[in-house]
């Protein structure tokens, strides 16, 4: 069993701001957000990357991720939906999530 900070707040052993759960992911909102709406959707099982994860699972993750921007109120007007991924990508947390970001314009290029 994979003890990364993510594995901890699905098993409830750290607080989070749940704003979804099921039996196969956790959607909870970003400690430090970077838009008015900023939420991490997580797959309950431990994935590292996008470059693990089976496809079944990561097309539910769209399906939430579709349910939660309609949800939050982002759906209409627009929202980000990012993937960081390896140490250039950024990834800060080695267990697979993306980070939903509405409420405010997008710029772009994002850095």
């Amino acid at each position: 069993m994979e003890d990364c900070i993510f594995c901890r707040i699905v098993r409830g052993e750290i607080p989070s701001d749940k704003v979804y759960e099921d039996d196969r992911v956790l959607a909870f909102r970003d400690i430090e957000p970077q838009a008015p709406i900023h939420v991490l959707l997580v797959p309950k099982t431990h994935y590292a990357s996008i470059m693990d994860i089976d496809s079944d699972t990561f097309g539910y993750m769209q399906t939430i991720t579709r349910k939660l921007a309609s949800e939050l109120g982002i759906a209409e007007k627009g929202f980000r939906v990012v993937i960081n991924t390896g140490e250039d990508g950024q990834q800060s947390v080695k267990h697979l999530h993306f980070h939903i970001l509405g409420g405010r314009s997008m710029q772009w290029p994002p850095g």
